[in-house]
């Protein structure tokens, strides 16, 4: 039953708000994981469902040593079940309603300094690696929409990309220099990929064997760059370090947080500590 209902909620948020494949699946994932457990305490009928159930569930997933994060992430997809669930008549009550949700630290994001960028873009690449390292920093897309950028989504001439995000937003993103010559020098590259193979992939990122770029290559390449810096890196942190660096060279929140496609300057917002902090850094070390 639990299996069944899950599903036509999942399809039905995958229908009315077009949120990405991941975050379906880690719907998925974490409903099938709250299902388990009412299934474990012999819980098979909504009618049974308490709301004590619901606390001891949050008491394993804290026992289990899972991040406040995780918790979160957990209550909210529970919460969003029951909601559509009594919204369809499914059941008579909500018994997730007044559930609190872990208190989360706000931690800020790790970002890397400009020559620190520029080193990188200087240890040999090849030319699929440069447009990698200027799409994630030079534009500050997510690595998801990265790898699923398609050919016809970029403009070399009038110098942009449009990128879909999450809940597939559509936004403009402009791009400068060194990054329209690291996307013309990559398309002679594929073109001669595409011919090799005879592909017909819209997609834009192509390896040289033909094969499509992946998340995990993107990742593993990224984490090889913050070795060589001695440094522990992923995509996302080229993402944090485009917006601080933005916001440091005088550009407007409104406008960064555009370019990031939040849909909530509070999240936005989260630079500007960094760049405070970084201020006060460069300060104290100048004036002890």
């Amino acid at each position: 039953m639990f299996v069944q209902y899950i599903s036509e909620y999942l399809e039905a948020l995958d229908i009315e708000r077009g949120l990405s494949q991941n975050t379906i699946d880690a719907y998925r994932r974490d409903l099938a994981s709250f299902a388990d457990f009412l299934l474990s305490q012999g819980v098979e009928d909504f009618c049974q469902i308490k709301r004590t159930h619901i606390n001891y569930y949050i008491k394993q997933l804290h026992y289990d040593k899972y991040t406040a994060t995780s918790v979160t992430r957990k209550i909210a997809a529970i919460r969003g079940w029951f909601k559509w669930l009594l919204a369809n008549e499914i059941i008579k009550q909500d018994p997730s309603l007044s559930i609190e949700l872990p208190k989360l630290s706000k931690r800020l994001p790790k970002v890397v300094s400009v020559p620190d960028i520029e080193k990188m873009l200087s240890n040999h690449l090849n030319s699929i690696e440069t447009v990698i390292m200027e799409l994630l920093y030079g534009a500050g897309l997510r690595v998801s929409e990265l790898v699923n950028l398609e050919l016809s989504n970029i403009d070399t001439q009038a110098k942009y990309i449009r990128c879909f995000g999450k809940g597939s937003k559509e936004r403009i993103i402009p791009i400068g220099d060194k990054a329209k010559k690291a996307i013309n020098s990559y398309l002679k590259f594929r073109e001669l990929i595409i011919k090799k193979y005879r592909l017909s992939t819209k997609r834009f990122l192509i390896k040289e064997n033909g094969i499509l770029v992946t998340r995990q290559d993107i990742y593993v390449f990224i984490k090889k760059q913050g070795d060589l810096l001695h440094k522990h890196i992923s995509p996302h942190t080229l993402r944090h370090s485009f917006a601080t660096h933005m916001l440091e060279n005088g550009a407007d929140l409104r406008v960064v947080q555009e370019l990031l496609g939040h849909s909530d300057v509070s999240t936005t917002q989260l630079y500007t500590h960094v760049s405070k902090k970084r201020l006060k850094e460069i300060y104290f070390s100048i004036n002890g």
